[in-house]
């Protein structure tokens, strides 16, 4: 069959290049007129960026792009970045958190001074997470995650007149240039060992490294570390409650989706691809002994910490640590023993899934910010009878993001359960179980102060900002429908996966 598309290899990168365009387009739009602030027009440009990039990486997946079989990966700049399936399939949960917080942004900046900047940071960000997901060499990586990173510190600060907000972007970029001190520093270990930056040159000698597999496991140990601040894990969780308490919500809800999926997707694929387990076992380097250490006890740390919490975004905040840890099984479970493409599938589909329940339940908080509600449980009791549209869609929330059926949630962890049972990682699968039902504690706890509780105070009114109810019911749909839709997400993410791992 005739190919559906002819694609230059340039165009391969369209969603990200999408994605940069606009935030570009967007500070020539502020430019022109600074003194006048056209929040429609703003958040439309964001919105209509990110949901081209969408378009775009959601049909190059459909026509083929980067499937073995059909249309193959696209190699760029001799091998440094590589389009293909994981590639797109990231670019499309970095896409859609994008578009609906550019949507809910609309409302929650209502009075902010500098749309335009935050617009632009935020399309920017993106971009260098898309990058990220494209990243085929440790230079590449390293300066997609920077790309990404320089950005976030400065929407993390955007209030600038509210302490919290500024105090949490200097935490984070203080951490974050430490982290990137000790991942450069793995880089610069592993080069040292065998020679070359490239995923799959690194992979095709480290059988002439053999001599420094001291230098190398110290490199690699260094690379976990960038790559478990990235995503949030145990022990460089610390920095992600007092950021994403600090943040602006909907900047919360974008860190905590779409960056930690960004995280996610460099070290699934420097893992895979980089260090075979088999190679680097017979040189005494068992990674995959750290990521199950890693994946159980950020997983437990996280629900514990989010079941004491007083502070809805607090829990919030720790509860997407645990999410961290349940990501972290697709690389617990590269063993060799099991379906090592279903186990790394099923991480892909819950960070998929987590991308529209995580960045909804922020959205929720947002809104409940923009009402001028509290912070804690009791602030949200009997939200629901004022708002029972907004609070249907948090329960939703809620119990997808504790695993309850029929939710999207469930399904990918059903999915992570079996894949660490197939690769005979029974105490994750325990722990897995475990702490899933913690989680639900906590969750049912936000859903009881929002449908039984009577209010402490007697509340105003209040509005229905249409862009944050379009953006919170949108994520909330998605999280249902997902369901019907799962087997070809489930098809997708494993064929996926399975270009990857050996």
């Amino acid at each position: 069959m005739a190919p559906l598309i002819e694609l230059h290899s340039w165009s391969a990168l369209a969603p990200m290049l999408i994605l940069a365009l606009t935030g570009l387009a967007l500070f020539v739009f502020d430019s022109i007129n600074p003194r006048s602030t056209n929040r429609s027009a703003l958040a439309g440009i964001s919105t209509a960026g990110a949901l081209a990039s969408l378009g775009v990486a959601v049909w190059y997946i459909v026509a083929g792009v980067g499937d073995p079989a059909r249309r193959g990966a696209f190699d760029l700049f001799g091998g440094q970045l590589i389009v293909d399936q994981m590639a797109l399939f990231f670019m499309v949960v970095v896409a859609v958190v994008t578009a609906m917080v550019s949507i809910a942004s609309y409302d929650y900046f209502l009075e902010h001074a500098y749309q335009a900047e935050y617009y632009s940071l935020m399309l920017l960000a993106a971009t260098g997470m898309s990058t990220m997901a494209a990243a085929n060499s440790l230079v590449t990586v390293f300066i997609a995650l920077e790309l990404a990173s320089l950005p976030s510190f400065a929407l993390v600060a955007i209030l600038k007149t509210n302490r919290g907000s500024v105090e949490a972007g200097l935490k984070y970029f203080l951490i974050g240039a430490l982290s990137s001190a000790i991942f450069v520093y793995g880089i610069s270990l592993v080069y040292g060992a065998t020679g070359y930056m490239q995923l799959d040159a690194i992979a095709a000698n480290l059988e002439g490294a053999e001599g420094f597999s001291g230098l190398l496991g110290l490199g690699v140990v260094m690379l976990i570390g960038g790559f478990a601040y990235k995503t949030a894990s145990v022990p460089f969780h610390f920095w992600a409650p007092e950021a994403y308490e600090g943040a602006p919500a909907p900047i919360s809800a974008f860190l905590s989706s779409a960056s930690k999926a960004a995280g996610f997707v460099i070290a699934f694929r420097v893992f895979a691809t980089a260090f075979p387990i088999e190679t680097m076992a017979g040189m005494g380097i068992d990674w995959t002994l750290a990521f199950v250490i890693l994946s159980i006890v950020t997983m437990t740390i996280g629900n514990f910490a989010a079941a004491t919490q007083e502070n809805v975004k607090r829990m919030l905040a720790y509860s997407s640590v645990g999410h961290a840890g349940y990501a972290l099984i697709g690389l617990a479970g590269l063993t060799g023993t099991g379906s090592n493409d279903v186990v790394l599938g099923a991480a892909m589909m819950h960070l998929l899934v987590y991308g529209f329940m995580n960045t909804g339940a922020f959205l929720f908080i947002a809104l409940a910010e923009y009402w001028g509600v509290g912070r804690t449980f009791e602030d949200y009791n009997g939200l629901a009878k004022q708002a029972p549209m907004a609070s249907a869609a948090m329960t939703i929330f809620m119990f997808s993001l504790a695993g309850i059926p029929p939710f999207g949630g469930f399904f990918s962890k059903y999915f992570l359960l079996t894949g660490a049972i197939d690769a005979g990682l029974l105490v994750v699968a325990v722990a897995l179980v475990v702490n899933s039902a913690l989680s639900l504690y906590y969750y049912s706890r936000l859903v009881k102060a929002l449908w039984i509780e009577e209010p402490v105070l007697e509340r105003d009114s209040l509005s229905q900002p249409t862009g944050l109810y379009v953006a919170i019911i949108f994520a909330a749909v998605m999280t249902v429908v997902i369901l019907p839709g799962f087997g070809p997400v489930a098809d997708t993410a494993i064929e996926a996966a399975a270009a990857v791992v050996p």
